[in-house]
């Protein structure tokens, strides 16, 4: 097995999606979380930026490529390409259009709490219905996004609408089968173990 080292802030973010997977398969690795030293670190960096997964001292940069290659070696991805394919399609979408907006303008947003509330209500959840509609359907007659089995968008779509779930809890109340997945995910035996020991972030 390779020697994997992660390298991101202490924060879920970015990274917790590989590290999920990581739980999910077992895979050991190095969880190398940078606090106070970044701009000391920063040059030490490919591009200046992190996440940053090295794979036997070699770095792979960009989340989401990161995240797929963890999901790979966890047998997270679908062996059919196009299952594979419509996997990171829902991932890119989740990540691009909710994850960073709960970071942006929720975790790191500076408005004060009622203000924030008010901009998931009447800016952010209005944007996030219509994925939450096509997936809420999709899995109307199934348990996991790809039919009979968990791949790495289940994982992203517990971590991604559990976390829009913490801000603004009443989030899947019309969704019923997301929220299905979001729990069923979180209550696998090595994701449940992950979330109940890592370290206490956003």
């Amino acid at each position: 097995m390779p020697d994997y080292k992660l390298i991101y802030f202490n924060l879920q973010a970015r990274a917790e999606l590989t590290r999920w997977c990581f739980a999910y398969g077992g895979i050991p690795y190095e969880d190398d979380r940078i606090e106070g030293t970044w701009v000391q670190r920063k040059k030490e960096m490919p591009a200046g930026k992190i996440p940053v997964l090295y794979v036997d001292g070699k770095p792979l940069t960009e989340s989401l490529a990161i995240a797929r290659y963890a999901a790979k070696q966890a047998g997270l991805v679908p062996r059919d390409d196009l299952q594979a394919a419509y996997c990171d399609a829902m991932v890119d979408t989740m990540a691009g259009e909710v994850l960073h907006t709960i970071y942006q303008h929720i975790v790191f947003g500076k408005d004060e709490p009622a203000e924030k509330q008010r901009k998931l209500k009447e800016d952010l959840v209005p944007k996030w219905n219509p994925i939450l509609k096509r997936l809420n359907e999709r899995l109307s007659n199934q348990d996991w996004f790809i039919s009979d089995r968990v791949t790495w968008v289940d994982l992203a779509i517990s971590f991604i609408f559990g976390k829009a779930a913490e801000h603004y809890p009443k989030l899947l109340n019309d969704y019923p089968n997301v929220n299905k997945v979001v729990e069923n995910v979180q209550n696998l035996k090595p994701i449940k173990k992950w979330i109940s020991t890592r370290p206490k972030t956003n």
